[in-house]
């Protein structure tokens, strides 16, 4: 397992502008597309290209193109789904999946109340959109579910990790590389990423 953490001065630019809590939901909402792209390219640069010929209006060439519809995209409702808009423009013929967990605010794990996802998820790369890798529960558990399917090749995609949820996720699915725009200091008493940004799903959707 690898974790790829964002280094760039416009990430550091738009991070800060996500953190802070006068942002309002439309700026916040297309940041997290903007990052999510950009973890996109990153989370991509394995991927395998096959050669094919095109007409430029000059003459015939050879180019490389990419084999779109072995990709799923899977968000973990709802705050994945925030994601989902800056990848479908990198490539907008991955199909998409759903998975709906909710953390349960007394024990903080995960209940599961949704799951769908293209049947032949087993021969897709799955790339799994969730913002905040805080405990590493609904991670974990969406990793799982998605083995379960058959899914064999599947990297996460967050905007913040915590160094505990990294751990526990290497711990359970060490064959799962994290793509992130931040590593954070650690969790509070609360399970929240701190300094974090708050609730990405209520900042995205502006229900609080």
């Amino acid at each position: 397992m690898s974790i790829v953490e964002l280094n760039h001065p416009l990430i550091s630019h738009k991070l800060t502008i996500l953190r802070n809590k006068e942002t309002g939901t439309k700026e916040f909402r297309e940041i997290i597309g903007e990052i999510s792209s950009i973890l996109c390219y990153e989370a991509m640069k394995d991927a395998k290209l096959k050669d094919v010929e095109v007409d430029t209006p000059i003459c015939k060439t050879f180019g490389k193109k990419l084999d779109e519809d072995k990709y799923a995209f899977v968000p973990i409702l709802r705050a994945g789904t925030g994601m989902l808009d800056g990848l479908i423009h990198t490539m907008p013929n991955a199909k998409i999946g759903h998975i709906g967990m909710y953390r349960n605010e007394e024990t903080l794990k995960p209940v599961k109340y949704y799951y769908k996802t293209p049947s032949d998820i087993q021969n897709r790369e799955v790339i799994i959109l969730d913002p905040m890798l805080a405990t590493g529960g609904s991670g974990i558990d969406a990793i799982t579910m998605l083995k379960e399917s058959g899914a064999k090749n599947i990297k996460f995609l967050c905007i913040i990790a915590a160094p505990e949820g990294i751990e526990k996720m290497q711990a359970v699915h060490p064959d799962v590389d994290i793509y992130c725009a931040t590593i954070d200091e650690k969790l509070n008493e609360n399970g929240y990423i701190v300094p974090g940004l708050g609730d990405a799903g209520d900042r995205i959707f502006g229900t609080k």
